[in-house]
């Protein structure tokens, strides 16, 4: 399950606590605070899950934009990555099928969800 994103900014992992308090992961771009992107991308694979069953589903978070490094960059938060288009392209070839159906999983996704 992808999320793309057009914001500006350096998204990066912001971990507090830990020892002594619970361990809290935040998303920040830039300045900002997008943490409840990751809440909501967690929703949008709990939806899939649910319609497509036992096959593995993943979210990503695509920012386009962004002011990724040279070097590294790509991190993930959560159970979901967050990345560029090109390191996307080369995680999901990466992936494999394993024994689903492809074809059919899509269809079955395709027609209970509309285009955005």
């Amino acid at each position: 399950m992808i999320d793309a994103k057009r914001y500006k900014g350096r998204p990066e992992l912001k971990i507090e606590g830990g020892i002594l308090r619970p361990r809290v992961e935040k998303l920040l771009v830039g300045r900002r605070d997008c943490t409840k992107l990751v809440d909501g991308v967690l929703k949008q694979v709990d939806v899939v899950r649910d319609l497509v069953g036992d096959v593995p589903v993943t979210g990503a978070m695509c920012f386009i934009e962004a002011d990724w490094p040279l070097i590294g960059g790509a991190f993930p938060t959560r159970g979901v990555h967050v990345l560029w288009p090109k390191r996307l392209a080369k995680v999901l070839m990466e992936q494999t099928a394993g024994d689903v159906d492809v074809a059919r999983t899509r269809e079955s996704v395709a027609s209970r969800f509309k285009p955005a």
